[in-house]
C-alpha cells in the first residue's frame, strides 16, 4: 500500500495545482492563437510550449538544472537573446525609405510617446489594492508601447525580471493585434480626405548612403546616449552587414538562422516565467490593460504628428503613415497601406510608412535607453 502511495505521489495527476492547470491552458491559447490565428507564431509557439513544461509538476525545468532555467538564465536574464534578434533585425531592414525622406523620424519619435505616457499610468496603478509597480517595473512596463518584442524583454530583464512573463505576453500580444487595434485609431483620427492623400514618390537612395547610414546612427548614440548602445550597436551591425555586400553569408546568417535558433530559445525562455505564481496576480491584468493604453497612444501619437507635418510640409504627407511609427516591422507599414488603399484604390503607402517602421525600431530603442539610464 505504501509503495502505491509513493507512486501516486510521483504522478503528475496527484501533484496539479489549480494554479498550474490554468497556466498549461493559458499555453495552450498561445499555442491555438500561433497554429490557428497566425498570431506572431515564430515566438508564440516556442512560448506557449515553454508556458506548459513550466508548469508541469516535478519536472524541475525552471529549477537549478533544469533546460529552461539554463535557457533564461543564459540567454535572457544577460540580455544576449535580445540583442542578437535586434542584430538579425538590422540585417533584414532596409533604410531606403527613412533615408529618402528623413524627416518621418519625427513619426518614429512621435510614436513613442504611448511609452511615457504609460509610464506614469503604472504609477498611477498603484492606488489599486494588490497592485504595487515600482519606478523601474513602470518603466519595464511602459516599453510596451513601443510594439517592439525584443526590446520589451531587454528592458524587463534589466528592470523587472519577475516581471517578464507578462510584459512579453503583453508586448507580442499587441503586435500580433496591429491589425485590429490600429485601423480603428487610424481612421477616427484622420478625414476622408486626408486619408486618400497620395504622396510623392521617394527619390533613390544610393549604396554609399546606406553604409554611412547605420554608421552615423550608431556614432549619434555613442554621443548622446551610450545606454542605448547594446540594441542600436547591433542593429546597426546586422544592417551593416547587409548593405555592405561584402559579407552576404554573414547577413544571410544573422537574418535566418541565427535568428530562427535565437527565437526558439527565447520563446521558451520567455515561456519560463509563465508560471502560475507569477503570472496569476492583479498585476499582471493591470500590465495587459496597461499595454493597450500604451499601444493606443503610440499609435495615436504618430498619426497627430503625421497631421501637424502635412500642414507644413510642401509635399503632401498622409496622416496614416504616421501609425507605422511603431516599430512593429513591416506588420504597421501593411496595415498603414491597406488603410490608404480602402480610401483610395491608387493610393500605395507601403514604402512612404515603412520610413516610420523602421523609425520606430530606433525610436523604442532610444525609449529604453532613456529608462534604462534614468532608472536602470
Amino acid at each position: 500500500m505504501e509503495l502505491l502511495n509513493t507512486l501516486w505521489q510521483s504522478t503528475g495527476l496527484a501533484n496539479f495545482a489549480l494554479g498550474q492547470v490554468i497556466m498549461m491552458s493559458v499555453g495552450c491559447l498561445l499555442l491555438y492563437l500561433a497554429i490557428a490565428k497566425d498570431f506572431e507564431p515564430l515566438l508564440l509557439l516556442p512560448m506557449g510550449f515553454g508556458a506548459i513544461l513550466t508548469n508541469i509538476p516535478l519536472a524541475g525545468f525552471t529549477e537549478a538544472g533544469g533546460l529552461l532555467h539554463y535557457i533564461y538564465e543564459t540567454g535572457i536574464h544577460t540580455g544576449v537573446f535580445p540583442l542578437i534578434i535586434f542584430m538579425g533585425v538590422g540585417a533584414m531592414t532596409d533604410f531606403g525609405s527613412l533615408i529618402a525622406n528623413p524627416k518621418v523620424l519625427l513619426l518614429g519619435a512621435a510614436a513613442q510617446l504611448g511609452i511615457f505616457a504609460t509610464l506614469f499610468g503604472a504609477i498611477a496603478l498603484n492606488a489599486v489594492p494588490g497592485i504595487e509597480f515600482t519606478l523601474k517595473d513602470a518603466s519595464a512596463i511602459a516599453i510596451i508601447g513601443g510594439a517592439d518584442g525584443p526590446t520589451a524583454i531587454f528592458l524587463a530583464s534589466k528592470l523587472a525580471p519577475e516581471l517578464l512573463g507578462a510584459i512579453a505576453v503583453a508586448a507580442y500580444s499587441y503586435m500580433a493585434l496591429v491589425p485590429i487595434i490600429q485601423p480603428p485609431i487610424m481612421r477616427a483620427l484622420t478625414t476622408e480626405a486626408e486619408r486618400k492623400i497620395e504622396m510623392e514618390q521617394l527619390r533613390h537612395v544610393t549604396k554609399v548612403e546606406k553604409i554611412i547610414f547605420p554608421l552615423a546612427v550608431l556614432l549619434a548614440t555613442i554621443f548622446f546616449l551610450p545606454a542605448a548602445t547594446p540594441l542600436v550597436g547591433m542593429f546597426c551591425l546586422g544592417n551593416l552587414m547587409r548593405e555592405s555586400g561584402v559579407v552576404d553569408r554573414l547577413s544571410s546568417t544573422s537574418q535566418n538562422e541565427l535568428i530562427n535558433i535565437t527565437t526558439i530559445f527565447l520563446g521558451l525562455g520567455v515561456g519560463s516565467k509563465l508560471s502560475a505564481e507569477a503570472f496569476l496576480n492583479v498585476e499582471t491584468l493591470g500590465i495587459l490593460a496597461l499595454g493597450a493604453i500604451a499601444f493606443s497612444i503610440g499609435t495615436a501619437g504618430g498619426v497627430l504628428m503625421a497631421k501637424l507635418m502635412n500642414k507644413f510640409s510642401k509635399t503632401p504627407i498622409n496622416p496614416l503613415i504616421g501609425a507605422a511609427g511603431v516599430s512593429a516591422v513591416p506588420m504597421a507599414a501593411r496595415v498603414a497601406n491597406k488603410v490608404g488603399l480602402e480610401a483610395n484604390p491608387h493610393n500605395f503607402l507601403l514604402m512612404h510608412a515603412m520610413g516610420p517602421n523602421v523609425a520606430g525600431v530606433l525610436g523604442s530603442a532610444v525609449a529604453a535607453g532613456v529608462l534604462l539610464s534614468l532608472v536602470g
